[in-house]
C-alpha cells in the first residue's frame, strides 16, 4: 500500500485492536484489493482508523516515585556549571520516559502486542515504546547515578516477570519478541543495584530467577563444545533465536532480503539468522556475515561471540557473589567453578596473542551441536570490532596489569579510537553496528574496564575516551535538543545513521552512560566542553 518510503512495520504491529482479531481479519478480507493483493491508501487508512487504536495508546505516563529535580549528592565531581546544567536536563529525561502499561493491556492482553508488565518502566524513546532487555542495564546505571533506586528495582522486577512467564528474559516487552532474548545482563543489574543499596531482600528474591536464566543460556540450542589444542573440552555459547519466519516488526524488510533465496529451507535459515542477530543486540553488522559485502551471508548462529561469553562469565561471577551474600555457599562454589572453566576457554579459544585481542570464533557450517568441534586458529575472526575488547570489563581480566597493557596498546593501534569515541568496527557497510557509529554500551564497558585497572596508561586512555564521548553527546544535545541512540565517532557532535530504521532520539542507554561517566570522571570547573 505505502511502498518502501512511508512504512515502518513496527509501527503497524504495535497498534492495538479495538475489537477481537477475527472481526478485524474479516473486515480486512472484505476491503477491495488490486490484482497483486494490495489495498488503496484511503481504504487502508480507513480500516486502521476503524479497527485499531493509535500507536502508543497502550502505554501511559507513570510519575516516578523517586524522582527529584536535583538529587542530594548528585554528580559531586561535576564542577562546571554548564555541564552540570546539562546533566540535570539529562537526569530529568527519566521522568519524560517513565511509562506503565494501560489498564486495557492488563484486562485485555489479547488485543495488544505490548505485554502486561506489573511495574513502571523507562522506555528508550522514539519508535521504542516498550522496555528492552540489554538497554536496561545502562538505563539502570544512569538511574543509580540519579539516586532513583526504586525505579531501577522496578525494571528488574519486570524483567524477572518475563523470565518467570516465558522461560527467558525477552528481547523486549512485546508478543513478537518472545522468540528470542538479548545480551544477558540481568545478573549485572542485580549486582549494581545491590552494590548501591545493600538490599539483601532484593538479592534473595532475584537469585532463583538468575539461576533459571543461566540454565536457559546453557541449554542445548545455545551451548556448544569446542576442543582446544590440549584436547580440553570447553562449553561455550552462541545466539540462537527460536524463529524461522520474518520478524513481525520488520516483516516487509525481512521478506525482501530473503527473496534472493529460492528454496524454503534456505529462507527459513536466513530468517533464523536475522532473528538471532537481533538477539545479539548488534542488528546489523558485518561482524555476523561470512562475506561482509553480502548481507544474505548472515551466519550469527555459527559464531561463538566474545561478548556473549563475557556476559555469561559475568553472570557466573555475579551469581557466585550474590549467593555468598545470602549465605548460599554451595551455589557460590558451583558458580565459581563454572567461571574458572570459562576463564580458561577465553585463553585457549578466544585470545589471539599476536593481535592482543579476544576474537569471535566461527563454527564449522552444519556441524552437530552435541559433538565437540576441534579448535582451529583460522576459525578466529581476525577483523577488528569493539567487542574484541569487551573482556576488559570483567575484573578477572582488568586486574592483570600485563594483559591490560597489551590490550590497551592493541586498542590504541586498532583504528577504532576516533575523534568522538570508539567505532564499532572498521567497515563502513551502511549497517548501524559498523563504522562510523559508536554506541554507548560499548564505550562504557571498555572505559569501565580500563579505568578499573592498575595501569596508568589504561586509565589515561579510559578518561580520554569518556571525555570525547561526553563532549559529542553534549554538543549534539545543544544542536538538536535531544540525546541520540548512537553517534558518528568521526565527527564530534554528530549523531549516527544507517540500518533499517531512521535514527532515534531519547535515549535510554545514551543518557545512562553519560550520567555514569560524569559520576566516575566528573568535569572540572574550568574545562571547556566543545568540539575544539
Amino acid at each position: 500500500t505505502y511502498g518502501k518510503s512511508n512504512f515502518d512495520p513496527k509501527h503497524y504491529v504495535d497498534l492495538s485492536l479495538k475489537s477481537n482479531l477475527s472481526t478485524t481479519v474479516e473486515a480486512f478480507d472484505k476491503l477491495p484489493k488490486t490484482e497483486n493483493g494490495s489495498v488503496s491508501v484511503k481504504d487502508f487508512e480507513g480500516f486502521i482508523g476503524k479497527y485499531f487504536n493509535d500507536a502508543g495508546d497502550d502505554v501511559v505516563y507513570a510519575e516516578p516515585v523517586d524522582f527529584v529535580p536535583e538529587p542530594h549528592g548528585f554528580l559531586p565531581k561535576v564542577e562546571n556549571p554548564e555541564v552540570r546544567g546539562w546533566a540535570l536536563e539529562v537526569h530529568a529525561l527519566w521522568k519524560n520516559f517513565s511509562r506503565k502499561v494501560s489498564s486495557s493491556v492488563l484486562h485485555h492482553p489479547e488485543l495488544h502486542t505490548l505485554l502486561p508488565l506489573p511495574r513502571p518502566v523507562i522506555i528508550p524513546g522514539s519508535r521504542f515504546t516498550e522496555v528492552y532487555y540489554w538497554d536496561s542495564y545502562w538505563v539502570i546505571r544512569g538511574l543509580l547515578a540519579s539516586k532513583m533506586y526504586e525505579t531501577a528495582k522496578a525494571i528488574v522486577t519486570n524483567l524477572i516477570f518475563m523470565l518467570d512467564t516465558y522461560g527467558h528474559v525477552l528481547n523486549g516487552a512485546r508478543a513478537y519478541y518472545t522468540n528470542r532474548s538479548q545480551p544477558p545482563l540481568l545478573s549485572a543489574m542485580v549486582y549494581e543495584i545491590y552494590n548501591r543499596t545493600g538490599d539483601v531482600e532484593f538479592v534473595k528474591k532475584s537469585l532463583p530467577p538468575l539461576i533459571k536464566e543461566y540454565r536457559y543460556w546453557n541449554s542445548d540450542i545455545h551451548e556448544l563444545i569446542i576442543r582446544d589444542a590440549e584436547q580440553c573440552n570447553h562449553f561455550l555459547n552462541r545466539y540462537y533465536a527460536m524463529w524461522n519466519k520474518p520478524r513481525p516488526e520488520s516483516s516487509t524488510i525481512d521478506e525482501e532480503l530473503a527473496s534472493k533465496f529460492l528454496n524454503d529451507s534456505e529462507k527459513q535459515q536466513f530468517y533464523r539468522e536475522l532473528a538471532s542477530t537481533a538477539e545479539s543486540g548488534w542488528d546489523f553488522s558485518t561482524r555476523w556475515m561470512r562475506n561482509s559485502s553480502d548481507f544474505t551471508t548472515l551466519s550469527t548462529t555459527t559464531i561463538l561471540p566474545v561478548d556473549l561469553n563475557i556476559f555469561i562469565l559475568r553472570m557466573e561471577l555475579d551469581i557466585a557473589f550474590l549467593s555468598k551474600t545470602v549465605g548460599e555457599n554451595a551455589i557460590t562454589e558451583d558458580f565459581l567453578r563454572a567461571s574458572q572453566k570459562r576463564q580458561k576457554a577465553f585463553s585457549s579459544i578466544f585470545w589471539n596473542e599476536n593481535m592482543g585481542q579476544w576474537l569471535d570464533y566461527w563454527l564449522n557450517n552444519g556441524a552437530d551441536c552435541e559433538e565437540p568441534q576441534t579448535w582451529k586458529a583460522e576459525n578466529q575472526n581476525q577483523k577488528v570490532f569493539a567487542s574484541n575488547f569487551v573482556p576488559l570489563w570483567i575484573d578477572l581480566f582488568n586486574s592483570d596489569i600485563h594483559l591490560v597493557e597489551k590490550v590497551t596498546k592493541s586498542l590504541k593501534n586498532s583504528g577504532l579510537l576516533c575523534a568522538a569515541g570508539i567505532a564499532t568496527s572498521l567497515t563502513n557497510s551502511g549497517q548501524q553496528w559498523d563504522f562510523p557509529n559508536g554506541w554507548a554500551p560499548l564505550q562504557h564497558m571498555i572505559v569501565e574496564g580500563l579505568s578499573k585497572s592498575a595501569s596508568m596508561e589504561a586509565r589515561t586512555v579510559a578518561k580520554d575516551i569518556a571525555e570525547r564521548w561526553i563532549k559529542t553527546n553534549y554538543v549534539a544535545y545543544k544542536k538538536t535538543g535531544a540525546m541520540h541512540e548512537k553517534y558518528d565517532v568521526e565527527k564530534c557532535g554528530e549523531f549516527g545513521g544507517g540500518g533499517e530504521y531512521t535514527p532515534q532520539t531519547g535515549f535510554g542507554w545514551s543518557n545512562g552512560v553519560v550520567l555514569a561517566f560524569l559520576e566516575e570522571f566528573g568535569w572540572p570547573k574550568d574545562k571547556k566542553i566543545d568540539c575544539n
